[in-house]
C-alpha cells in the first residue's frame, strides 16, 4: 500500500510539471505602476504615539519620519495597501490607499490658543530625510510631480495635514513636485484684477488640476474648502478659502505647465 501511494504522488507530480506553460514573451504597453500617488500627512501625534497607532491601529502608512532623530521607519512595503488616505480623490481616481505611496512626519499639528492657531514646523532633518525618501519614491514609480500631494489635497473637507508649514516650495526647487513661477503669477494677477474670474471658472480649474469639485457654478461650502486647501499647498500666508486674484493667478499658471 505504501508502495502504490508513493507511486501515485510520483504520478500526480509528473502531470503537474507538465501542465499548462505560461509564455511571458509578449508584453503589453498598456501598463503603469500600481504606485501613481505620494500622500503627505502629520501625524498630530508624538513618535511612540505615532509609531503604535500606525503599526496597531486602524490606519497606517508605508513610511514614518521621526522627530529626533528623523529616522525614516518602513511600516508596510510598497507593494502592499496601506491605510492611510481613507476617502479621498485626486484626478477622477478614488480610494487613493490602491494607489498610492502614504508618508506619515512625526508633527503635532497645531493647537488653537487664545491668539488663533499655532501650527508647528517641520524640522530640518526631518526635511532632508523626507526630500532624499521622496527621490527615491518618485524614481522608482516615475511619479508624475503633480502628484505629490497632501491629505488635505485629496480630501479637502475633512484634512488640513501637512499643514500651511509644510515645505512645498522648497521641494519643488529640489525637483519634487510643483510650483508655479512667480513672475508668471504677477503677469495673471494684473489680468485678474480686473476680471475676477466666476465660481464655474474656479470650479473648473480646480478640477482640471486634480481636486474633486462638483461643478455647481456657486461659491458653496465645498468650492471654499477646496479653494482653503489650494491656497494652502501654494499660498501658505493666507488661505481662508476666499477667491481673489492671487489664487486664481496661482491656479491659471499652475495649469498651464502641463
Amino acid at each position: 500500500m505504501k508502495l502504490l501511494l508513493t507511486s501515485l504522488t510520483l504520478l500526480l507530480l509528473a502531470g503537474c510539471a507538465s501542465g499548462p506553460r505560461i509564455d511571458r514573451s509578449h508584453s503589453s504597453v498598456n501598463q503603469d505602476g500600481r504606485v501613481q500617488f505620494v500622500v503627505l500627512h502629520y501625524t498630530n501625534a508624538s513618535q511612540d504615539q505615532s509609531l503604535d497607532l500606525l503599526t496597531k491601529g486602524e490606519v497606517s502608512s508605508h513610511y514614518l519620519i521621526g522627530s529626533e532623530p528623523a529616522t525614516i521607519f518602513q511600516l508596510v512595503d510598497e507593494n502592499r495597501r496601506a491605510w492611510h488616505a481613507g476617502e479621498s480623490e485626486w484626478q477622477g481616481r478614488t480610494w487613493l490607499n490602491s494607489s498610492s505611496i502614504g508618508i506619515e512626519i512625526v508633527n503635532k499639528g497645531y493647537d488653537d490658543t487664545p491668539n488663533g492657531r499655532l501650527w508647528y514646523p517641520y524640522s530640518e532633518a526631518q526635511y532632508q530625510s523626507l526630500a532624499a525618501l521622496l527621490k527615491d519614491i518618485i524614481k522608482r514609480n516615475n511619479i508624475e510631480p503633480r502628484n505629490i500631494i497632501g491629505h488635505s489635497d485629496i480630501a479637502p473637507l475633512r484634512k488640513l495635514d501637512p499643514g500651511p508649514l509644510f515645505p512645498w516650495k522648497r521641494l519643488a526647487q529640489e525637483g519634487i513636485g510643483i510650483w508655479p513661477n512667480d513672475q508668471a503669477v504677477a503677469r495673471q494677477k494684473m489680468r485678474f484684477d480686473f476680471n475676477p474670474p466666476s465660481a464655474a471658472w474656479y470650479q473648473q480649474q480646480l478640477a482640471r488640476f486634480g481636486y474633486a469639485i462638483a461643478q455647481t457654478g456657486e461659491f458653496d461650502v465645498t468650492t471654499h474648502h477646496v479653494i482653503a486647501a489650494f491656497q494652502m499647498h501654494f499660498r501658505p500666508e493666507r488661505f481662508d478659502g476666499q477667491p481673489d486674484a492671487q489664487t486664481a493667478a496661482i491656479l491659471q499658471v499652475l495649469n498651464g505647465m502641463r
